[in-house]
């Protein structure tokens, strides 16, 4: 079994920056990665990806460089292709790489498992040709593909990002549908001093914009009725906006409103967690150094609610202060004087995002889709059904999954949990805080009998 004072699950910006903080403050450090590469889903292979595609995904992401050269000191193990399927608050963390199953133990243990893309359940959202928009950007960067003939839709800032980067590799959109209103703007405008704040994502946002405008991408504002026409493929993408029905005709339909915190190994622990109205998820009680209510458990990134990359970053770099500190690299003294700085930056980083997650919330249909639409793709589970476990008793997500195995897919509830919580929450009339989140047990990701034999006959298989 392998030994180390942190493992760190998962090199985004959370993971990297911690594990070369901690490293620089003497700790022995292991990061363990699902990734061929470091860079999680933000900066995914930007050693790579910056040079030979940089100019395209923009100056942003080659920042990440910095971070992935800083893990290659020499008191930082990274073990890639990993996938974890158990963390213990015993300080042990079981994952599996090519097929064997090995087991490492760490006085403390970093979950920075940054964020999952939401779903968005729409009618024939389940169709080929239909996927995420974070998806089509991982593509990009990895593969250096593009879909054609493609229509963005739904919410957010980075639906901006991924079609500028479209328009700077040849393959612009058809058009952005967009489903926040202008009463989500005036909304927002309470939070201007923030935003103002940070300016720097204001200005980034507006010279995409401009971007867009001058390659003259149609955008489509207060979208309602979305839904994706084709019975063997996408074939269009039909809606209402500006109080007429419209339909675009694709290939491709790239969906996004919003990314949530991965909870699923910080569930599997215990790890209390909240219902964040602003941002509709849930996020898991810890503290500003990451701490929570497992001692050796500390939660960094997106992981711990959602701020973006540079926010993940900083975050990382004080949970492993803390650690420091707790294991007695550091005093307290040392930690707080690394620490004010950075908890600075922290809050001027975070300025913008109240405005940002007012002015382009998730889209409500969405969120609490038609009783046809499937929202559980695993078990092929509708809405409607949901409802009906509602009306004959049902309580909460838990339930639901007696009722008619809604969660108990491949995915274990990473794609349905939250529609079914809020759906639950609706008909029962209950808080989602009240309503919770289904009960997450390991194994985190699926695993086979030979894995688990296979740990007997290596019991280093990270060296």
């Amino acid at each position: 079994m392998q030994t180390a004072d942190l493992i760190v699950v998962g090199a985004g910006p959370a993971g990297m920056a911690a594990a070369a903080t901690a490293a620089a403050a003497g700790l022995g450090v292991l990061i363990i990665d699902e990734q061929p590469r470091a860079g999680g889903q933000i900066y995914r292979d930007v050693a790579r990806a910056a040079g030979r595609r940089g100019a395209i995904l923009g100056a942003d992401f080659s920042e990440g460089l910095p971070l992935v050269e800083a893990i290659e000191k020499k008191r930082i193990t990274h073990v890639t292709g990993a996938t974890v399927w158990k963390v213990e608050d015993t300080g042990e963390v079981a994952y599996s790489v090519d097929g064997r199953g090995a087991v490492a133990r760490g006085e403390r243990i970093l979950l920075a498992t940054g964020a999952l893309e939401r779903p968005m359940p729409i009618p024939g959202w389940t169709l080929p040709g239909v996927m995420t928009a974070g998806a089509a950007q991982i593509l990009l960067k990895q593969s250096g593909v593009l879909p054609r003939r493609a229509v963005l839709a739904g919410s957010g800032p980075l639906l901006y990002l991924i079609a500028a980067q479209m328009v700077r590799a040849g393959t612009p959109p058809l058009a952005l549908v967009e489903t926040q209103t202008r009463a989500d703007f005036m909304a927002s405008l309470r939070h201007l001093p923030g935003a103002l704040r940070g300016w720097r994502y204001m200005l980034k946002g507006l010279k995409m914009l401009t971007e867009l405008r001058r390659a003259g991408v149609p955008r489509h504002k207060g979208a309602t009725d979305l839904a994706v026409e084709g019975e063997t493929e996408a074939k269009a993408l039909r809606f209402t906006a500006g109080g007429q029905a419209h339909r675009i005709a694709c290939d491709t339909v790239l969906l996004h409103h919003g990314v949530v915190p991965n909870t699923q190994a910080a569930r599997s622990l215990g790890i209390a967690h909240h219902w964040d109205a602003r941002q509709a998820c849930f996020s898991p009680d810890c503290d500003a150094w990451g701490a929570t209510s497992c001692e050796r458990i500390l939660i960094a990134g997106d992981g711990a609610g959602i701020g973006g990359a540079k926010v993940a970053e900083i975050a990382g770099r004080l949970t492993a202060l803390h650690a420091a500190c707790d294991l007695g690299r550091l005093t307290a003294a040392q930690r707080d004087a690394q620490a004010a700085p950075l908890f600075k930056r922290h809050a001027a980083e975070l300025a913008a995002r109240p405005f940002l997650d007012t002015a382009y919330p998730p889209y409500r249909a969405a969120l609490s889709p038609a009783d046809a639409t499937l929202v559980c793709r695993c078990e092929e589970v509708t809405a409607g059904d949901i409802r009906r476990y509602a009306r004959l008793g049902c309580q909460g997500p838990n339930q639901a999954k007696a009722f008619g195995r809604a969660g108990m897919g491949a995915c274990q509830g990473r794609y349905c949990g939250l529609t079914v919580s809020q759906i639950l929450a609706e008909e029962n009339g209950a808080s989602l805080d009240a309503t919770g989140y289904y009960r997450i047990r390991p194994p985190l990701k699926p695993i086979t009998l030979g894995e688990l034999a296979a740990m007997e006959e290596t019991p280093d298989a990270a060296e």
